[in-house]
């Protein structure tokens, strides 16, 4: 039996970044027929309910039905110290990330925090994630085995790392590439997950590692390969220290193979224009992580010029790195951003970032991140008077855009009234 899900409704066409709000279709009565765990039609209610009289009626009022939003940078060991006070990338590293990390060599720690991640982010409408797990193989089982087991897409991979970390966390270029591989061998394409070929960044990667990882990827082209790039000076002065072959940051990748179209780099906020000229000539991507930029003290990166220059965004929280497990928070922290820039990101430009966008970064978008006949169905449902203070103000709006956007200013897990995954209804949290 289908079921027939009734709502405000969300959708793009295009990309708002290039057409503006016109990339965007809403629907203030609108509906989504799911069957079969896909999205089989769209439209108005009214015509939908004529049109499938069996199905199955799901009546959310005046809430919004969209696609669930993607996270296309997260660190999912670190649930536990998101939030820590007090610490700049490489200190944040040796205080709370290592250290935290290391507890991973134990299965029951792993599974544990694989299963509080997933609700976390369930509960703030998350339905898909880009995890780095830990230099432990039991992270990789744990992270994958928990969003098998919730029918999820997913994806994530082991932290290569051979150098400038604790020993406890450090292995070789040959056991990176053979436990790599063999998880690899294991998850990927097992049900919706994807495996992700996962250096952590050049500073804790030998060359002799990087060398593996990027054979590793050539092995496996259908895999993405994510990395760290240019998230703060410090991190920069000492890339090049480590490299000094190198012309720039992205150039140590570029020497290893580390450079594509299924490429996803991580931060990306202190580029070189040769840099820009060759991420958007490589057809890479960039994971735009806001909150973790302004919690870290890491800097503004220029959305509105990269995407000018033709570079593919998608938006991240970046947890723990990042404060909030919220795609909302991080919306309302990439229009802060883009304010500080001089461009204010419009909301169907941010929403589009944590949806079709960052699918698009994930070369998922012929799945996942849109309201589109044959899409998977993974959506979430939004509640656009969550709270007093956001009630009032989407009170007084004159269009769907002023309606939605205290919603992604002040919104929370109090705005997400459900989520659907694969066509299947409450899913949050299992």
């Amino acid at each position: 039996m289908a079921d027939l899900i009734l709502g405000q409704t969300l959708a793009f066409h295009g990309d708002p970044f290039d057409e503006g709000p016109t990339a965007a279709h809403h629907e203030s009565r609108g509906g989504v027929l799911v069957r079969g765990g896909r999205i089989a039609a769209t439209g108005p209610a009214d015509a939908l309910r004529a049109a499938h009289p069996g199905a199955r009626v799901h009546d959310h009022g005046e809430a919004l039905i969209t696609a669930g939003f993607i996270d296309a940078h997260v660190h999912y060991p670190q649930t536990a110290i998101v939030a820590s006070w007090g610490k700049r990338l490489i200190d944040w590293l040796d205080s709370y990330t290592f250290p935290e990390e290391a507890r991973f060599a134990d299965p029951a720690h792993a599974a544990a925090t694989a299963r509080t991640y997933f609700d976390l982010a369930l509960s703030h409408g998350t339905t898909t994630s880009c995890s780095y797990c830990t230099s432990h193989p039991a992270s990789v089982e744990a992270y994958f085995a928990e969003a098998h087991r919730r029918g999820l897409r997913a994806l994530g991979g082991r932290t290569a790392m051979d150098r400038n970390a604790p020993e406890e966390l450090c292995d070789t270029a040959q056991s990176a590439y053979d436990k790599s591989r063999a998880l690899l061998e294991r998850w990927h394409g097992q049900g919706r997950l994807s495996y992700v070929v996962t250096p952590r960044f050049a500073p804790t990667s030998s060359r002799d590692q990087l060398a593996a990882m990027g054979a590793l990827w050539a092995a496996h082209p259908d895999c993405l390969m994510q990395t760290h790039l240019s998230e703060q000076p410090d991190e920069i002065a000492w890339v090049a220290e480590l490299f000094p072959e190198a012309r720039d940051y992205l150039d140590v990748y570029e020497r290893f193979g580390l450079i594509g179209s299924r490429a996803v780099y991580g931060h990306a906020i202190h580029l070189t224009d040769r840099e820009r000229a060759r991420l958007a000539e490589a057809g890479a991507a960039v994971a735009h992580c806001p909150t973790s930029n302004t919690f870290i003290g890491s800097g503004l990166c220029d959305v509105a010029g990269l995407k000018a220059e033709g570079i593919t965004l998608g938006l991240a929280t970046d947890t723990g790195g990042g404060s909030s497990f919220s795609m909302l928070r991080t919306m309302a922290a990439a229009y802060e951003i883009g304010q500080l820039r001089g461009t204010a990101l419009h909301p169907a430009q941010l929403w589009w970032l944590a949806t079709r966008g960052a699918a698009k970064a994930l070369h998922l978008d012929a799945h996942i991140g849109n309201l589109a006949v044959g899409m998977e169905a993974d959506l979430a449902i939004i509640d656009l008077a969550s709270t007093p203070a956001i009630a009032q103000r989407a009170a007084r709006a004159e269009d769907f855009w002023e309606a939605l956007f205290p919603t992604i200013m002040m919104g929370d897990d109090r705005a997400i009234r459900d989520v659907w995954i694969a066509g299947r209804p409450g899913a949050r949290p299992a």
